[in-house]
């Protein structure tokens, strides 16, 4: 019976990654053993293997050099192969690949960023598969998982982008196996970074309630002032949606105290992004005058931290012009975001514009708006 399935994480802990990096046998059976609490003669039956064998293995006093032997253990024990000097054409080629893997994600991130999500979703396809098919057959390692996890979460947000809300539930999916392996890693940052993330993605797809309590364990996690000013950035976005104003006004108030102390940081933690995510707060939250208000006074177009933050923000002002009867202003916002968000492929910013434009006099703009979906290739 192998035990891959059981313990496969095993070696992302600290003390087993310790005993993988001494590619010594006798260090890593002994360390297996102590960490599963397995006795010798469980490892034995575990391996096929009489325990006085596996009690000569870990002094030492025997070793296995063969290497169907070595795949044995391997494949048993659920341990990376090249931990027990294993090495094939296929795994020299892994090798590689995980190299220029730490790039394809960093310049998939930056793709997104940049509005190019389409691009930086077809880079990160091709690399996330062949991770999980590592992780699929037991042979990871904390290198590998780690590059999964982060290639998990660019992928998900970087989806977040490109597909339509219908389908947003594929952007939460995938940040969220980003979330259940990086709480196996070492690294409460990254963490927190994934619960952000999933946390936002969760919101896009209408599950508020679980967004709100993913971000704020995020919030409660302890890291820099950035970190924690874009966790309440989004957790503000995700209150206000639910109508919860005393959360989202505690959270924009936070944040802005952190902003004033720590500064600006990426494109979420921005005087831009903060001031959308208050507006669509007020508009949520049924404070329609004051919403309005902070529509008028808009920043100037070349200050959005990224393309897509252009559009939301247009979006966010035509809808708070339009809860306040400023019909004519709205019906120009809505024409200036169709126009950036048809121009950056994001679908889900001209399905925001269907859904706000059933007043009296944005026929025009909902007639366009779905004639941009179709564009798009989505269906309505």
């Amino acid at each position: 019976m192998s035990a891959a399935p059981a313990i496969r994480w095993l070696w992302l802990l600290p003390e087993a990654r310790r005993a993988l990096e001494s590619r010594e046998l006798a260090v890593i059976l002994r360390c297996y053993r102590k960490l599963t609490g397995l006795s010798q003669a469980a490892m034995g039956e575990l391996l096929g293997y009489d325990p006085s064998y596996v009690s000569l293995l870990e002094r030492r006093q025997r070793t296995i050099n063969d290497r169907q032997g070595l795949l044995h253990v391997s494949k048993d024990l659920a341990i990376p192969p090249h931990a027990l000097g294993i090495t094939t054409e296929e795994d020299a080629d892994f090798i590689a690949a995980l190299q220029f893997g730490e790039s394809t994600v960093r310049l998939a991130e930056i793709a997104r960023q940049a509005g190019r999500a389409v691009e930086a979703v077809e880079e990160l396809w091709p690399l996330v598969a062949r991770l999980e098919a590592r992780l699929r057959e037991g042979r990871v390692d904390y290198g590998t998982a780690s590059l999964l996890a982060r290639a998990r979460a660019t992928l998900g947000t970087s989806l977040g982008h490109v597909l339509a809300e219908e389908r947003l539930y594929l952007a939460a999916y995938w940040t969220g196996r980003a979330m259940r392996l990086a709480r196996h890693l070492d690294d409460g940052a990254f963490l927190g970074h994934v619960l952000r993330m999933h946390g936002n993605e969760l919101r896009k797809a209408g599950r508020e309630g679980a967004a709100i309590a993913r971000l704020t364990e995020a919030a409660e996690l302890p890291h820099d002032k950035k970190e924690r000013g874009q966790t309440l950035i989004l957790l503000a976005r995700a209150a206000g949606e639910q109508g919860n104003t005393e959360l989202h006004d505690g959270s924009v108030a936070t944040a802005e105290q952190l902003m004033d102390t720590a500064g600006p940081s990426g494109i979420l933690f921005t005087p831009f992004s903060l001031r959308e995510v208050r507006m669509r707060g007020l508009t949520g939250t049924g404070r329609a005058a004051m919403a309005a208000e902070l529509a008028q006074s808009r920043p100037g177009s070349g200050e959005a931290p990224a393309p897509q933050w252009a559009a939301i923000e247009a979006v966010t002002s035509a809808d708070a012009l339009s809860a306040a009867g400023d019909i004519t202003s709205a019906h120009a916002l809505y024409g200036e975001a169709l126009s950036l968000a048809v121009r950056h492929r994001l679908p889900h910013q001209v399905q925001r514009v269907v859904r706000s434009t059933e007043a009296v006099g944005l026929e025009e703009v909902r007639a366009s708006a779905l004639a941009r979906l179709h564009d798009l290739g989505v269906l309505t």
